[in-house]
C-alpha cells in the first residue's frame, strides 16, 4: 500500500514540476531574448514536444495569439488526474 501512495505522490510532484515548466516556457515566449538562453532552450526541449500536437490542431487566433498552450495545460491536468484516479481505483 505504501508503494502505491508513494507512486501517486511522485506522479503528482512530477506533474506539478512539469506544469511549472510549461508556465515558464509560455512566459519566456513573450521575451524573445530569454528564449535563446540556456534555461529557455532546456524548457523548449522538455515542453515543446508536448505542445507540438496541440499547435498542429489549434490554429492561432487572429494569426498571433496562440491558445494551444492553454489547451495543452488543461489536457495535461486532466490526464494526470485521470491517471491518479485509475491508480487509486485499481490498487486502493
Amino acid at each position: 500500500m505504501t508503494f502505491i501512495y508513494g507512486l501517486i505522490q511522485l506522479i503528482g510532484y512530477a506533474a506539478q514540476i512539469y506544469q511549472y515548466m510549461m508556465i515558464g516556457y509560455v512566459i519566456l515566449s513573450y521575451l524573445p531574448s530569454a528564449r535563446y538562453s540556456v534555461a529557455g532552450e532546456f524548457l523548449a526541449k522538455c515542453v515543446e514536444p508536448f505542445f507540438a500536437p496541440f499547435r498542429k490542431i489549434i490554429p492561432p487566433i487572429g494569426g498571433m495569439i496562440d491558445i494551444s498552450p492553454i489547451i495543452a495545460f488543461f489536457a495535461f491536468q486532466f490526464a494526470v488526474s485521470g491517471l491518479i484516479k485509475i491508480l487509486i481505483y485499481l490498487f486502493l
